[in-house]
């Protein structure tokens, strides 16, 4: 089993009592930002909250907070940041903005929703992140864990802020937090017993400013690892085996394609696991109920951490016979006239797309664009030759997409609204073809996030029954 996490900063309720009267400001008012402005008024700080939209442009929860007694100034941040004793941000501020800088300079500490979520609790945490799969590898762990009597909270970018339960959740119970290069960026004491890195391919370019400075923000989360807690990485991505050496924990590899000396991988169409001197069989791959060589990965790293935490591989072979894909990756909509509809509006990147291509063996009509953050869609291209029949452009990025798809002769359609697309691709698709959103690229050319584009496909998909 984990073993009890060691005193290396103050957290849960002695950590709260010294907020208590602090005057103390949160920047961003998305799910994070709300959640840290709700906990910190509840533990009776004075807080004030600023977003550069203004309040009517925000979200119910964010309407609400000024009858909570928490002060809201919206537009330029300045004026709300002066005189403060702790600044938390959410994932989407940039760190390096010029009224953060300010507050630094005056020796004001700013840390990110994810620190205080995690300061404010007890509990130990496995942390997952990575390009490609954290959502799915952090939902699958969560449901194995849920066959061990502890409570177990699934949190972080997932969805769930962890300051959104913080104070109700049990001090003997295990967090399982999905957790960005965002929010990594503004941790200070953050120790995860367990940390599963997946893999690193380039993302968020257009915050991170290279590939360098991204890879660096995702190797924070073992910053304050131990040799007592544990890194479960991935054998099979290059730039994954490369980070071994940052981390002082106890590593776990995973592997779909070698036989491990030590650690998860795959072995004659089974998951098994090495780690106390034989193999030890898990599951067979026949009952992985997810489409994909990435999803036979995300089984192997879930597999990892929970084995970490003491559970029997019984117990793991029954919840991962039970798991199903999360909303909006590589999601089965439904059937209609032949045509098999698929969401995979969590596809925000290239690699990922790259993925949802990989999974299908039908003829693929690919729905893609969006913003595209400064990425290269020629692996796109090379990926989506010889598996995609027809694609349907938008958003910003989709004349580049289109480009680059024209390059291995892909036939393109652009459209001028997401309607006219789930249209177009359902005009193109034939019986036997798979209709794929998988975009490639961030939403927020279009949308709110990437669950509002899905949640549309969704509805738009319904329409054409």
């Amino acid at each position: 089993m984990i073993e009890v996490l060691p005193d290396v900063a103050t957290r849960g309720r002695a950590y709260l009592e010294t907020l208590a009267g602090r005057r103390v400001a949160v920047v961003g008012l998305a799910r994070s930002g709300v959640a840290a402005a709700r906990l910190l008024q509840k533990i009776g700080a004075r807080v004030v909250v600023t977003d550069t939209k203004p309040l009517d442009a925000l979200g119910r929860e964010a309407q609400a907070l000024p009858g909570l007694g928490v002060s809201v100034v919206t537009g330029e941040p300045r004026a709300a940041l002066a005189g403060v004793d702790l600044v938390v941000i959410s994932p989407g501020v940039p760190i390096d903005s010029p009224s953060l800088e300010a507050v630094r300079a005056a020796g004001t500490p700013v840390i990110g929703e994810l620190e205080l979520g995690w300061r404010a609790m007890e509990a130990d945490t496995i942390a997952i992140t990575g390009t490609n799969g954290k959502t799915t590898t952090t939902a699958l762990t969560g449901a194995l864990l849920g066959e061990q009597p502890r409570p177990v909270l699934v949190a972080g970018n997932i969805g769930t802020p962890l300051a959104a339960h913080a104070l109700e959740f049990a001090a003997d119970g295990v967090v399982v937090a999905e957790v960005s290069s965002f929010q990594l960026e503004t941790i200070e004491t953050f120790q995860p017993r367990v940390a599963a890195v997946l893999n690193v391919t380039p993302d968020h370019l257009d915050r991170h400013g290279s590939f360098e400075a991204y890879l660096a923000a995702k190797c924070r989360i073992f910053v304050n690892q131990t040799a007592s807690d544990c890194a479960v990485l991935n054998a099979d991505d290059p730039v994954t085996r490369s980070v071994a050496g940052r981390t002082r924990a106890h590593i776990v590899w995973f592997s779909r394609r070698e036989l491990l000396e030590y650690g998860v991988f795959v072995r004659e169409g089974w998951v098994v696991a090495k780690l106390n001197g034989h193999v030890e069989e898990i599951c067979p791959l026949t009952e992985i109920g997810l489409r994909g060589q990435h999803n036979v990965e995300n089984v192997l790293a879930a597999t990892a951490c929970a084995l970490w935490t003491g559970i029997a591989p019984e117990a793991i072979r029954r919840a991962v016979g039970r798991f199903r894909a999360v909303a909006h990756r590589i999601e089965f909509l439904r059937d209609l006239r032949g045509v098999h509809y698929y969401n995979d509006s969590k596809g925000t990147n290239v690699a990922s797309t790259v993925k949802a291509l990989e999974s299908f063996n039908e003829r693929i009509v690919l729905i893609a664009g969006g913003v595209g953050k400064g990425q290269d869609f020629g692996p796109l291209a090379e990926a989506a030759h010889h598996r995609v029949g027809h694609a349907v452009v938008i958003g910003t990025d989709g004349p580049r997409i289109a480009m680059a798809l024209h390059a291995v002769g892909i036939p393109t359609t652009p459209a001028g609204s997401f309607r006219a697309a789930v249209e177009a691709a359902g005009r193109v698709a034939e019986p036997g073809d798979v209709v794929l959103l998988s975009p490639a690229c961030a939403s927020f050319d279009m949308f709110d996030n990437y669950e509002h584009r899905g949640e549309v496909f969704r509805k738009l998909v319904e329409e054409l029954a």
